[in-house]
Order: C-alpha cells, then sequence, then structure tokens
C-alpha cells in the first residue's frame, strides 16, 4: 500500500466539471464534451461528479445531467438552487446528492452560503421532496453554527461549507479563515451532519483544508480545468487527489 492507495476511504474528491461545458459553450460547438470528461475523471480518481445546473443554463445544460446520470460509475453530485423547477427536475434525474445552492443570475459563480435560517421554509419544504425520492441532499452554506444548526433541523443529512472566503484571504486573513471552518466542520459534526467542502481551492491552498480530519470530501472544479490546459485532464485530477490524500495522512507534496 502507497499512500496514494490507502486501504479504505479518506477523503473523497468532487470533480466539478461545468467549466468543461462553459468552453463548449462559448463556441456553440458539441466538444468538449462534459461527460466524457465525468468518465475519464473517475477513471482518474474521482469519487464522485460534480455539476451545477444554473437557473440560466450558462454551463451544464438539462441533456447533460440527463445523459450523464445512467454513465457514471461513482455518485452524481447536482448542485442546484431552490426553486421549484430545480427541485423537480432533480427528482426526475434522481442523482446519489443533490446539494441546494443560493443562485443570482448576475454572479460569476457561487458568492456565499445558503442563508438556511432566512429561507427555512422553502429549503425544508426542498429537502423534504427530495428525500423522498431516496436522494442524499447536503445545503452549501457558509461555517456559522447557526446556519449548520438550521441545515440540521431541515433534516438535510450533509452540509458543505462555503471555502471562498478562505480561499480569496492570504496571511493571518487565510489562518483566521482556516480556523472558521475547523470551527464549522467540529460544529456540523455536534449536529450528526456530513461534512464537506469546496469554492475557491487549489493545489496550494487545498492542503490545510484538506487535512480536517472530518471532512468527508471536496468539490473541485476551476483549478482542475485550468491545470489540465498544461498537464492533461487525468493528471490533473490524478495530482489533485493525491495532494488531498497526502495533506489528510500528513505527507506533503508541495504545488504540483
Amino acid at each position: 500500500m502507497s499512500f496514494l492507495q490507502p486501504v479504505g476511504p479518506v477523503i473523497d474528491l468532487g470533480v466539478n466539471i461545468d467549466h468543461i461545458a462553459t468552453v463548449r459553450n462559448a463556441r456553440g460547438t458539441v466538444y468538449p464534451d462534459p461527460l466524457r470528461a465525468a468518465l475519464l475523471a473517475e477513471q482518474a480518481g474521482a469519487d464522485l461528479i460534480t455539476l451545477h445546473l444554473r437557473e440560466d443554463r450558462r454551463h451544464i445544460k438539462d441533456a447533460d445531467v440527463l445523459a450523464m446520470r445512467p454513465q457514471l460509475a461513482t455518485r452524481m453530485n447536482l448542485e442546484a438552487a431552490v426553486t421549484q423547477e430545480m427541485i423537480d427536475f432533480a427528482c426526475q434525474v434522481r442523482p446519489q446528492d443533490v446539494c441546494l445552492v443560493p443562485e443570482r443570475r448576475e454572479e460569476v459563480t457561487t458568492e456565499g452560503g445558503l442563508d438556511v435560517i432566512r429561507y427555512f421554509k422553502e429549503v425544508e419544504t426542498a429537502v423534504k421532496q427530495l428525500k423522498g425520492e431516496g436522494i442524499r441532499v447536503s445545503l452549501f452554506i457558509d461555517a456559522d453554527e447557526q446556519q449548520i444548526a438550521a441545515a440540521q433541523q431541515t433534516g438535510a443529512t450533509v452540509i458543505e461549507l462555503h471555502t471562498g472566503r478562505y480561499a480569496e484571504a492570504e496571511g493571518a486573513e487565510a489562518l483566521h479563515e482556516l480556523e472558521r471552518i475547523k470551527v464549522g466542520v467540529a460544529a456540523g459534526v455536534k449536529h450528526g451532519l456530513v461534512v464537506n467542502a469546496g469554492h475557491g481551492l487549489h493545489y496550494t491552498n487545498v492542503q490545510p483544508v484538506a487535512a480536517i480530519r472530518d471532512i468527508a470530501e471536496l468539490n473541485i472544479g476551476h483549478a482542475i480545468v485550468a491545470h489540465a490546459l498544461f498537464a492533461g485532464w487525468e493528471n490533473a485530477v490524478r495530482e489533485m487527489k493525491a495532494i488531498m490524500v497526502a495533506a489528510r495522512l500528513g505527507v506533503s507534496l508541495g504545488a504540483q
């Protein structure tokens, strides 16, 4: 056994393929194919495939989700806004996981966590409908104990902590944000939740987050797509997974 092939689960990598679709849509072609990217990512060590079906369909489209669902060998993690259209579509597709996220049309990327307290009834209703179809539900939230407690009360069993502020910070501020994530992870565990994390993570800043023992899964997309331009898609996936596993096991690989 090597640290790259440990016995049993260490930490899962969800590869977000949204920006494969972004490149495709930029020229209105049928390539690069998000399905092919997903299957190759699985072969390279991805533990699940994450994709966000946005209201404006700026990258992933309905047809991508429908084509991918029966083909994946791992898990599909479908990110979706808390709207009846998206919840009904998710119930039609029935991915293994649905992560409910906040969404604004004008944002470039998701800018923060879902405000579960403010929209509790809407989130609770969505969680109930999804769970009724046998779908595991995750809520994408900030590392705030009140939001985490509210997430547990909706009936969701998983949270994904938003790591964007940590990813954008430097120096002492980054250390402060990392500590917030650690406190959030502990709060999630205290409330009996599975704790995942993601947003803005890349090949250097991922290490301290991956080292947090109780994080089950990291979802990473843009950095892997960007690195693949130079390293190749499968290599980019393998390198990210290796860095994550090494960090969890206390082995530093450094930037690849």
